[in-house]
């Protein structure tokens, strides 16, 4: 056992910050999961899923993210693997129970004061009402954000009426509705909800 877990704090070092790291391996290894890196996702940054074909439960994470935002998805999924085993499907993916083990596995984080201020600022306010996933707390992601190695640039630093591309597509910032911005597509003059914080190429000149 301790031949594995050396071996997982070899891998992991390259992924999650050390401080962290011997936590977090020992947080998998005692849930009896396989952990998996995967892959780059443009619709989610980690998962649980129980699979016919695999004898254990398994977790996946992108190993595209910066160190922080790693740890946090790593801990997010471990603990709806935590919340299945006792209550299995009979709860909500995010609610009330969800966020209890959620809120268990960051506690020994928060209480190493070893964050960053910035982020344990963040993470002890998000964790008095935690969202379903460190997207939709636009301040918790804002913030983990600042510690990706290339900086992109974000919907919301661009001023109203700004014109912008995304997915090919050319648009005109408009007005915030809570966490997305009312933006009009150019050539079709369809009106669509875009995050705040979704990556966008802004458009200096013509």
């Amino acid at each position: 056992m301790q031949h594995k877990r050396d071996q997982f704090i070899y891998t992991l070092r390259k992924y999650a910050p050390i401080d962290f790291v011997g936590y977090l391996v020992d947080c998998i290894l005692d849930a009896k999961v396989r952990f998996k890196i995967v892959a780059r996702r443009k619709t989610k940054l980690g998962d649980f899923r129980l699979n016919a074909f695999e004898s254990k439960p398994v977790i996946t994470v992108n190993g595209d993210l910066n160190p922080y935002s790693f740890l946090i998805t790593a801990l997010h999924e471990l603990a709806h693997l935590d919340t299945f085993r006792v209550h299995g499907h009979t709860v909500e993916p995010h609610g009330k129970e969800w966020k209890m083990f959620f809120a268990k596995r960051l506690k020994p984080i928060l209480e190493s004061k070893k964050l960053p201020l910035p982020l344990q600022e963040a993470l002890e306010k998000s964790i008095l009402k935690i969202k379903a996933s460190s997207c939709s707390d636009i301040q918790l992601s804002r913030v983990l954000k600042t510690y990706d190695e290339h900086q992109e640039t974000f919907l919301e630093q661009l001023p109203f009426q700004a014109e912008f591309i995304l997915k090919d597509k050319r648009f005109i910032k408009g007005e915030l509705r809570r966490t997305r911005y009312l933006c009009t597509e150019k050539s079709s003059k369809r009106i669509y909800l875009i995050h705040a914080l979704a990556p966008i190429t802004p458009i200096l000149y013509d």
